[in-house]
């Protein structure tokens, strides 16, 4: 009898099974098998790979588990009772697993064999999580492997991102949805490799040094150099050799390593030197030995961090050994070698020297030391940095003083040779004892006792630059000094050493200070062999150097030795102790007790004491300050507080933060400053008090900064008093706190816009003030601090009121505010939200700070999430639903039409917070709070909008599953149908896309939500009753939409609301054309998008079996017949693009497809996109002649008018007919182009205008507001028609009457502004020689099409304006539109992509408006010579008549007046080829003048005779009034005449009469030139033909035409050139 199982629940496969037994399961080791019920050793169950087949199986063959079981029943859910990362393991290596087979068969090796050894690294971690015998810090570090182990194969295979928290996955219904998204965001930030930077250091292996003209036992130091500074930045690494090469010290072997603990990203380099050479003279003895320095090598760094990819990879490097040209060199060898002076240093002749291995290695030293045990037990020698660290730890116990031997100048003494000087060093006590192994040479090797260096050959000024560590003990330091030696080397004098004199430095000053870190000059005192030390009181009682000496007033006549004045020795000291210091000034302010009539000056100095030096001594230094104000507070008051200000800012830099506990150690168990609290509080707040008044804030600004500490000391102090006195003062300490709040707020309360170093103050107090929260609550009540805080924060001025670095400042105040303990209490929250809200509403309201205000909501979720059992929640978020939701929706939409994508999750996850935490009531109250269906109507369309968004825009990476079905769970069953559709078809909530056990997994939590959203669907299409015609047939795409999801039931769900629509269209319009048309536009764009399959003709199948019971039967089935038969076509045709089908078979589809929307539907825009799609493929199969025959037909269907495009076209069609010998089709098309030709040269085309417009308000649809626009109007529409059909668009719109651009009030108004104005198209056609014979309706085309610059100008007066004549200071603002794309394009519209703006000096706006005017003169004369008016002559008389009156009675002449003035010339010299160009121009307006005013003799009527005699008597005091420009040369003139007048030959010689008579000198020169040399007429004709086209008469007039006849007919070659041209 099978019964129900209560305990064992699910289990472990132990044992392969497979049994021939009835209805039982086939199992293999491994699999996790849910158990169901159980019978006399038998389960019966399911395998969780496969849930839905259920079978039995022996109980034996499986190891349970403990588990948890909820919704125990059918729909059960069980999880194991285990290590939440044991579960994810192994759910993971199981999926892996199965994508690893891909990966093989995929041919993707490299990530398949990465894969395998993270998978057999996570079974060996989880099976040591299992057996669980690891101790707490093993665990969590066996964790975070696991998990980072997890995430890279995740991110590698394609799989989710999974958030954690302490290394376990979250469950997204115990927090908020803004704190998950944070979370997802810093798993992916982490997956992107943002860390946080970590300590590296250097491991160093030295394996051998091999050098064949090295015999003797040899020296090598490494160290690290650094070439910014030119100076070494690390300790030394010592090896000593035997002459073989093996290390000296046989115990060494394989152990001759260091690890460097400091690395920096600049160039270093490695340094070894030395030898240690044996006396080879046979005189001399062979114990007799001195260093000699042999060679140099260097690595860079940059090569091995190139080299070195991957951290703990160890790598070998061989260093070639380079020796010194000139020993006088080499203390710079090494940077010689770095800079590759190679004059100075010799190669070695072999590739033989240094072989070392490198490893990087990252971390702190202890975790190193964890990590990387094997190194630490190989003897290994941890070389340091020279002095103190980068952060300088409390605990640092350091003594260490670096010793440099520089250099040294000393006598010949006697000698026909220069010395061979070697130094000994010694460390002494003042009893005259050597210091015992003070002196380390280099890590690596034990110290010594004494030190001699290398001896240079025959160097009188040797120097050495060598540098030697004493590690000399704190209690031997005072009373020690150095003793320095100097021997001459003899290689002669059986080879011995002779010392000839000696130096000294004591190591500390008798005032208590230590030898200073600088160079050091140190006197020679000469001596000899006999010379005795023992009584080292006799040399230190001399002066050891200059500064001794002087110091030293009354030194004896006779001194025991006598010191070398031509002698001198130079040391560098540097420093390194924790308990000693270098500081005069230090050890006076810890001694003020010795002098207090210097205490103010000692605090004085205090600021410019080192940092180091203090924190050394901080408990000490932190005694004396509070000691001088128990002392006397009124005299020593406001320099203590000034220098404890400064101690407390000093922690605050990197170096020293790690101090702050020791300061904090210092407050809680040695502070006893019990009246302190009472001077601090009023040096604070004077401080405060003087911040409007002073200038200069740098002291204020440091107070602000150190407000956290100076509270820490005034509450303690506050506590100590109270403990002492049983509480009293107490009123008096709570009003000095209420006052000192006052001052806070009179700080943050000061308009700080006029004054920056006041913006720094209240900034520098903003940043402290969060820190003082747990301080005040040790004193006063939760809601005491909370009134505090409410009121400081209050104190802060709005959002428009103060500057965008203060806007950061505050928001960043308010955001710590919201983490600090404080808030946490309910108490405190009912206080300091609403002043939160308020001031996150101002910002979101005016869209600043957007990041910062989502991170100050995404904390608050959070408390309120950890809090929502307490009853003061309710009241918090009905708190925000008031103040935030409308304008959290109105952000949303803002942002999402800019695509942020990082604010859009930002603020999508805030806002879903916000509606999971509102209940019932909170909607109610919501609801009942709008006043009138109208608001309520638009904040339902908001939120409308927000969620279609959110389902229709990818917000959220693809791996963000967990969060996306966290946003998708919210039920939003009452919108809109469109966001209904989107939600069913998220690509989140496609569950056929998933492997199974992910797909189980969110069946489990969450059901298919496709399928609970479609009968949500459908209950409310039902609902709709009468009301369903309104939506159609809009909705009919969206629900086509629906049923492309592959699930089955979802499609069941459809049918009947297709059939309703297709019932309620016949009802209304008697056909289904709307419903056809939007299914066949829908079907197919879903179709192409990859939705649909074969299951879909099963769909059209059910519909008409609903179809066949009803009275409009047959339409129904013509209907959907005719969409199963596009159906069809679609899925055939996307077939037929899959994969490598043949290219034929491709264009049959697409051609099938064709005729189907061209003959059976008649659908003439999808007939055109698949024109597109049938030229792609006629372009891939290299059918060229295919391609372009469709594309002609595509253009004579698009673009009946652009004949210039069309020519093109034609050309390449002539090219491929010609190629295949097609000459009927060549005819064809070669007529065709040239009736283009024709239709160019003789169809008017209409120069339309250009307007640029700006949408100014809120109120303007997103995609419009606060942009700008150039749009190409309407044939023959001019500026006010546009306006007015612009206004009658936007009824609501007021125009604005000015070009100015809108302020930022304006822009946010809620209200809308259009801005209409006229702009100049700018082509890209230059004017060059050869287009000034191109005709002008040639030219006009490419002025007005594919042009992405307008311009427009404004006329401003620069300083004061000409009263005379306003052109001298009349200049052009003149502003450049540059567009996005060209016009025309696919829209009229063009989106106004940049500015630019430039001034137009009154000169070059008078060049400008000739210029203009003159081609304006040009077009209309052109287009009346050529008959485009239809003898309407009114425009051209206005067109002569504005420009010659306006030369009367301004115009040119004014120009002349004002710019031909020899004033003007002569104090503006750098315009005068400006001028020249101007007077140019002029001349030139007056020659097409009279052209323009000969055809107009010709066209004018009888009536309109006496204004053309007006108008030649003005143009005779035009031309008169400009006597002095330079005339134009006769054929110049010939030259206008014939590129103007050229429709006739009559007109020809009419206009040259004309111009004759105008001018009489003219006259005369060209009849001169004319009747003696003919052929120079007709050269200069010739010359001149037009850019206009003519045609031959037969009209003659006057003497002058017989001449000019006789010559043309003489001429007939040059009659034809003159026709054509």
């Amino acid at each position: 009898m099978w019964i129900p199982t209560e305990e064992e629940k699910i289990g472990v496969v132990i044992c392969n099974f497979r049994a021939s037994v009835c209805q039982a399961l086939v199992l293999e080791i491994g699999e996790t098998v849910q158990i169901l019920e159980k019978s006399e050793g038998w389960y019966r169950g399911f395998s969780t790979k496969k849930p839905s087949i259920k079978g039995i199986f022996p109980s034996s063959y499986v190891h349970l588990k403990k588990s948890t079981v909820t919704n125990r029943g059918l729909c059960e859910t069980v999880v194991p009772l285990e290590d939440p990362i044991i579960t994810e393991t192994t759910s993971a290596l199981q999926e892996w697993g199965v994508l690893w087979k891909q990966l093989y068969v995929k041919h993707k090796v490299d990530l398949f064999l990465k894969l395998r050894h993270v998978m057999n690294e996570l079974i060996d971690l989880r099976r040591q999580l299992i057996l669980g015998h690891l101790a707490q810090d093993q665990t969590r570090e066996i964790k975070r492997h696991i998990t980072v182990r997890l995430d890279w194969g995740n991110e590698h295979l394609g799989l989710d991102l999974v958030p954690r928290k302490e290394f376990e996955m979250v469950d997204p219904d115990h927090i908020s949805v803004s704190e998950l998204y944070k979370m997802v965001c810093a798993r992916q930030r982490h997956g992107d490799g943002c860390r946080v930077p970590v300590q590296h250091h250097l491991f160093v292996n030295l394996k051998s040094f091999t050098y064949n003209t090295i015999s003797e036992d040899a020296d090598v130091f490494f160290s690290l150099y650094d070439t910014r500074d030119n100076k070494p930045i690390s300790e030394k690494f010592m090896v000593r050799l035997n002459k073989n090469g093996g290390p000296k010290n046989p115990e060494k072997v394989d152990r001759l390593c260091a690890l460097f603990t400091v690395m920096l990203t600049s160039w270093m380099s490695w340094l070894s030197l030395g030898r240690m050479l044996l006396n080879d003279s046979k005189k001399g003895p062979p114990h007799v030995q001195y260093r000699r320095p042999y060679g140099c090598a260097v690595l860079a760094m940059s090569d091995v961090f190139h080299t070195i990819t991957d951290l703990k990879e160890e790598k070998d490097f061989v260093l070639k050994v380079y020796t010194c040209n000139n020993e006088n060199e080499w203390f710079q060898i090494h940077e010689n070698i770095i800079r590759k002076s190679s004059t100075k240093y010799s190669a070695p002749s072999t590739n033989y020297g240094l072989i070392i291995s490198l490893q990087l290695l990252r971390g702190e030293l202890d975790q190193i030391r964890r990590e990387n045990q094997t190194v630490f037990t190989r003897a290994l020698a941890i070389t340091r940095k020279l002095g103190f660290p980068d952060v300088i730890l409390p605990g640092d116990t350091r003594n260490d003083l670096y010793l440099t031997l520089e250099r040294g100048d000393f006598e010949r003494g006697g000698k026909s040779v220069q010395k061979n000087i070697e130094v000994t060093v010694y460390v002494l006590y003042a009893d005259g004892d050597t210091l015992k192994d003070c002196i380390s040479l280099g890590n690596g090797e034990p110290n010594t006792s004494e030190h001699r260096s290398f001896v240079l050959y025959h160097n009188n000024s040797p120097r050495w630059s060598e540098m030697i560590k004493l590690p000399i003990p704190i209690d031997r330091f005072r009373g020690s000094h150095l003793r320095f030696e100097f021997r001459h080397c003899s290689t002669k004098d059986k080879g011995e050493k002779k010392l000839f004199g000696f130096a000294f430095t004591p190591l500390m000053r008798e005032d208590g200070t230590t030898l200073s870190d600088e160079s050091h000059e140190l006197y020679v005192y000469k001596c000899d062999e006999n010379a005795t030390f023992s009584n080292q009181g006799l040399y230190l009682s001399m002066p050891c150097c200059k500064d001794d000496f002087n110091s030293c007033p009354n030194l004896p006549s006779s001194l025991p030795f006598q010191r070398n004045p031509k002698e001198t020795f130079w040391v560098s000291t540097q420093l390194c102790s924790t308990k000693l210091t270098q500081n005069v000034d230090l050890l006076a302010l810890l001694n003020w007790k010795a002098h207090p009539d210097k205490v103010l000056d000692i605090l004085g100095r205090l600021r410019h004491i080192n940092g180091e030096e203090i924190v050394k001594f901080l408990r000490d230094v932190l005694d004396t300050l509070f000691g001088l104000l128990d002392d006397n507070t009124d005299k020593y008051g406001p320099l203590v507080f000034q220098s404890l200000v400064f101690i407390i800012n000093l922690l605050r830099d990197s170096r020293f933060y790690h101090f702050r506990p020791v300061m904090d150690a210092y407050i809680q168990n040695h502070f006893a400053g019990a009246l302190a609290y009472k001077e601090l509080i009023r040096c604070l707040k004077w401080y405060m008090d003087r911040s409007a008044e002073v200038v200069r804030q740098d002291h204020i600004q440091e107070a602000m900064r150190a407000l956290e500490y100076l509270f820490k000391f005034i509450v303690q102090s506050r506590i100590l008093y109270s403990r002492a006195t049983c509480g009293m003062e107490e009123e008096q300490f709570r009003a000095s706190i209420q006052e000192l709040f006052q001052s806070i707020r009179f700080v943050l309360s000061l308009d700080s816009r006029s004054s920056e170093t006041l913006v720094f103050t209240q900034a520098a107090l903003l940043n402290s003030f969060p820190d003082i929260f747990d301080e005040l609550l040790q004193m006063f009540t939760v809601q005491e601090v909370a009134e505090y805080v409410r009121g400081t924060l209050g104190s802060m001025p709005s959002t428009v009121d103060i500057g965008q670095s203060m806007d950061v400042v505050k928001l960043q105040s308010i955001a710590r505010t919201v983490e600090s303990r404080l808030f946490f209490f309910p108490e405190s929250r009912s206080i300091l939200l609403p002043v939160v809200l308020h001031h996150i509403h101002l910002h979101l309201r005016q869209q600043r700070e957007l990041l910062i205000c989502s991170g100050i909501l995404t904390s608050i979720f959070s408390i309120i999430k950890t809090s929502s059992m307490e009853s003061s929640v309710q009241e918090e978020v009905e708190m925000m639903v008031e103040s935030l939701l409308d304008v959290l929706l109105q952000t949303l939409l803002s942002i999402m039409s800019k695509s942020q994508s990082l604010e859009t999750g930002e603020y999508v996850s805030t806002l879903l917070s916000l509606l999971r935490q509102m209940t019932e009531i909170h909607f109610h109250h919501l609801l009942n709070n709008f006043h009138s269906k109208e608001e309520l109507k638009e904040f339902l369309l908001k939120i409308f909008c927000v969620f279609r968004n959110l389902m229709k825009l990818t917000i959220f990476p693809r791996d963000w599953s967990i969060f996306v079905l966290v946003c998708s769970l919210y039920k939003v069953w009452n919108s809109f149908f469109s966001l209904t559709v989107l939600y069913i078809n998220q690509p989140s909530l496609q569950l056929e896309s998933l492997t199974q056990a992910k797909r189980k997994k969110i069946l489990d939590k969450y059901g298919d939500m496709r399928v609970m959203m479609s009968y949500e669907l459908f209950s409310m299409w039902q609902k709709l009753g009468e009301n369903k015609p309104h939506f159609i047939p809009g909705m009919m795409g969206p629900f086509l939409g629906v049923t492309l999801v592959p699930q089955s039931e979802v499609r069941n769900i459809m049918i009947p609301i297709f059939h309703d629509m297709m019932d309620w269209e016949q009802r209304k319009n008697g056909n289904f054309k709307l419903v056809e048309a939007e299914l066949m536009d829908k079907l197919e764009s879903m179709v192409a998008d990859g939705k649909g399959d074969d299951n879909h003709r099963e769909l059209f199948g059910l519909l008409l079996e609903k179809i066949e019971q009803e009275t409009w039967r047959e339409t129904g089935i013509s209907f959907v017949t005719s969409v199963t038969r596009l159906m069809d076509r679609l899925l055939d045709y996307r077939d037929c693009m899959k994969g490598d089908e043949m290219e034929n078979k491709k264009v049959g589809g697409s051609s099938n497809l064709m005729n189907f929307y061209k003959s059976e539907i008649n659908k003439e825009d999808m007939y055109i996109r698949y024109i597109h799609k049938l030229c792609d493929l006629h372009l891939q199969a290299e059918d060229y002649t295919g391609n372009l025959t469709v594309l002609f037909f595509y253009f004579k269907t698009i673009l009946p008018a652009c004949w210039e495009y069309g020519i093109s076209l034609c050309r390449e069609l002539a090219f491929q007919y010609e190629t295949l010998y097609d000459y009927q089709s060549l005819s064809w098309i070669r007529k065709m182009e040239a009736a283009y030709y024709d239709n160019i040269i003789e169809q008017q085309r209409i120069e339309p205008e250009f307007f640029r417009m700006g949408f100014y308000g809120r109120k303007f649809p997103f995609f419009l507001r606060n942009k700008e626009f150039v749009c190409r109007g309407y044939d023959y529409e001019r500026l006010e028609d546009f306006q007015q059909r612009m206004l009658g668009e936007f009824p609501q719109a007021i125009a604005m009457q000015h070009p100015n651009q809108p302020d930022d009030a304006l822009l946010q108004s809620d209200a809308q502004y259009l801005q209409i104005y006229a702009v100049t198209p700018v082509s890209d056609i230059t004017d060059v020689p050869q287009l000034e014979r191109v005709p002008e309706r040639i030219k006009s085309f490419y002025r007005i099409n594919n042009v992405t610059r307008f311009h427009y100008d404004r006329p401003f007066h620069k300083g004061p304006k000409d009263r005379d004549n306003e052109f001298r200071s009349l200049w052009i603002e003149r502003t450049t539109l540059i567009l996005a794309r060209p016009l025309p394009g696919i829209s009229r519209w063009a989106e106004v992509e940049k500015r630019e703006l430039v001034e137009v000096s009154p000169l070059e706006n008078a060049i400008y408006v000739v210029e203009n005017k003159t081609q304006e003169l040009r077009t209309l004369i052109s287009q009346y010579q050529h008959r485009q008016h239809h003898g309407n002559i009114n425009p051209l008389s206005m067109l002569l008549n504005g420009v010659i009156d306006a030369a009367v009675n301004g115009g040119i002449a004014r120009y002349q007046e004002a710019f031909f003035d020899k004033d003007y010339i002569n104090s503006h010299p750098e315009d005068s080829e400006r001028i020249t160009q101007l007077k140019d121009l002029m001349q030139e307006q007056v020659h097409i003048l009279g052209v323009g005013l000969a055809v107009h003799e010709k066209l004018v009527h009888p009536e309109m005779r006496p204004l053309h005699k007006k108008l030649i008597d003005q143009f005779h005091m035009m031309r008169t009034g400009l006597h002095h420009v330079s005339a134009f040369t006769c054929s110049s003139a010939f030259n206008y005449l014939l590129k103007y007048d050229r429709p006739s030959r009559s007109s020809f010689y009419f206009s040259l009469f004309f111009f004759f008579i105008l001018s009489p000198f003219f006259l005369f020169l060209t009849l001169s030139r004319s009747l003696s040399s003919p052929m120079n007429l007709q050269g200069s004709i010739r010359q001149s033909s037009s850019s206009l086209s003519s045609h031959t008469s037969s009209e003659a007039g006057g003497n002058l035409v017989i001449m000019t006849d006789g010559l043309i007919g003489e001429h007939t070659e040059d009659t034809a050139h003159m026709q054509v041209g």
